[in-house]
């Protein structure tokens, strides 16, 4: 049994007639989790009790956490989970309310894995957020509905707009692109300002660790981005867009209002980076089809999105 659960695939007539193109959207705020996150974290889960794990340790700067907390729970399983301060008090009290033993360490995601990290045991397993084979596996399967559908709808994408933390999620939607015979689809790849660790490291040829994430997205907040990432991102046709803190609070608020669905900054992202599409396909002949991801984020209050400023 999965732990996700397939979500709606849905066209979004006030983001075509904005854009000028053909907008669908991966509706995964509606996992049981609130993210995206549940797909990969989901698979881990299971594999790991499958293998013999007693108890799930996590870090998180809170989807994830939620994520593990939500698998933990229907898997019989306890749980950890280590966020930073910047964690909201909203993310630590749906991690606490699925049941999880929360533990708030350091003024970053680093500083909580590396508590995390420090307290497991020989029948703990670690659930990264991020950074494992299994969770861009599970994060893939995302793709697969999306082919799945185009079977009887023969909607294909032309372009995958998403937003990029640590890398998980560009790492799955590629990967699952690939296997669908879709690996020439150009991803958007969307990050705010202060939280754009894979835009830096592409413009700069390596790696790099921002100094600290200045973000209100801080479930981006990676400050650095995973090696598979990176390296997948300079392999595949992946376009870094960087978007001000502003404008992802304003697509969040934008979205909430055409669609009656509530995502936080982060996902805000990705819709506030449609911004670039008429620039960017001036030529086309045909409206454009573009698969966006709302990947989620059930932290988010709409009291916080409508009085938080940038």
């Amino acid at each position: 049994m999965l732990l996700h659960i397939p979500t709606p695939l849905i066209e979004s007539r006030a983001l075509s007639l904005r854009t000028g193109c053909d907008v669908w959207l991966k509706m995964d705020a509606l996992q049981p989790s609130g993210s995206f996150k549940l797909r990969g974290v989901g698979l881990a889960c299971q594999t790991h009790a499958q293998r013999g794990a007693r108890r799930f340790v996590s870090s998180s700067g809170g989807n994830a956490g939620i994520a593990v907390a939500y698998a933990g729970r229907q898997l019989g399983l306890p749980v950890v989970v280590v966020v930073p301060q910047t964690t909201s008090a909203r993310a630590r009290e749906l991690i606490q309310q699925q049941g999880a033993e929360l533990t708030v360490h350091g003024a970053s995601w680093q500083e909580a894995n590396e508590l995390a990290q420090s307290m497991l045991g020989p029948t703990d397993a670690f659930i990264h957020p991020f950074d494992d084979p299994l969770l861009w596996q599970g994060h893939s399967t995302l793709v697969d509905e999306v082919a799945q559908a185009a079977v009887t709808t023969g909607w294909v994408p032309d372009m995958v707009v998403l937003s990029v933390g640590g890398g998980g999620l560009l790492c799955g939607v590629l990967q699952g692109l690939q296997r669908n015979g879709w690996g020439h689809v150009p991803v958007l790849a969307a990050e705010t300002e202060g939280a754009d660790s894979l835009s830096q490291a592409l413009a700069a040829g390596e790696r790099i660790t921002l100094p600290a994430i200045t973000s209100v997205a801080t479930s981006l907040g990676a400050r650095q981005v995973c090696q598979q990432a990176f390296d997948l991102a300079r392999q595949q046709p992946v376009c870094p867009v960087v978007v001000t803190d502003a404008a992802a609070l304003t697509a969040c608020r934008t979205f909430l209002d055409d669609h009656r669905v509530l995502v936080e900054p982060a996902c805000g992202a990705a819709l506030a980076a449609l911004d670039v599409l008429p620039s960017a396909f001036a030529d086309a002949e045909l409206p454009p089809r573009v698969l966006v991801v709302v990947c989620g984020g059930v932290a988010v209050t709409a009291a916080n999105l409508l009085s938080v400023t940038a």
